[in-house]
């Protein structure tokens, strides 16, 4: 697979110009995920492709993944290293289908909620709705996105080798390494997504350019 280097910054340039194409679904909003474990830290270039949308005269709302975990009673029943109920129950994908992707499908409010539940608190957060104006986009990032069945516009999957992800995880978060590897080998996000970036040194990201779905 050939990759090449990029900035985060020329990466996010080129992401926003793909989506200068009008949605597939006819509907006003469209939808990008970037996918990618905690220590991939998906949330850098959320930031700079919601900036990119913004130089564009584009809104941009992002939304992390986090911000949408279960409560505790339900994401340790099984205990609090269980992997099975990592890749399985931590994230609230319900509520991500109710409150972040019905209201951008075609015919939707726009009204986003922009999370649910604060896990250090262990409570709903009560943030109040976003309204994204039609035209704008939507970025959800965080771990575990593909094989959802979400309807992205765009999904951008960012990779660390199984060194990188160990060296990069703190080491309390270990127990998580074989539910990557896992992910990585069931869902494929590598050739699932419409681009792949390695980016083992976050400051030398390389990527495939975006490849049609």
């Amino acid at each position: 697979m050939k990759l090449e280097a990029i900035t985060w910054q020329r990466m996010a340039e080129r992401l926003a110009g793909h989506l200068d194409a009008p949605p597939a679904d006819g509907g006003p909003w469209q939808r990008v995920g970037i996918d990618g474990a905690p220590a991939a830290d998906t949330g850098v270039l959320a930031a700079e492709l919601a900036d990119a949308l913004r130089r564009r005269g584009r809104s941009a709302l992002v939304v992390a993944a986090g911000g949408f975990l279960r409560p505790a009673s339900l994401r340790f029943e099984f205990g609090r290293q269980d992997v099975d109920a990592y890749l399985g129950g931590w994230y609230d994908t319900g509520a991500l289908w109710r409150e972040v992707f019905a209201p951008t499908d075609p015919g939707g409010t726009g009204r986003v909620l922009p999370d649910l539940w604060d896990p250090v608190t262990d409570r709903a957060t009560r943030s109040p709705y976003t309204q994204l104006p039609p035209g704008g986009v939507l970025i959800l990032h965080g771990p575990l996105l593909l094989g959802h069945w979400f309807p992205f516009d765009l999904t951008v999957h960012i990779s660390l080798s199984p060194a990188a992800l160990a060296r990069r995880t703190a080491p309390a978060d270990h127990w998580t390494l074989p539910a990557f590897a896992r992910y990585a080998r069931d869902t494929d996000p590598a050739t699932t997504a419409n681009a792949l970036v390695r980016a083992d040194d976050p400051r030398h990201p390389a990527w495939t350019d975006i490849r049609e779905r």
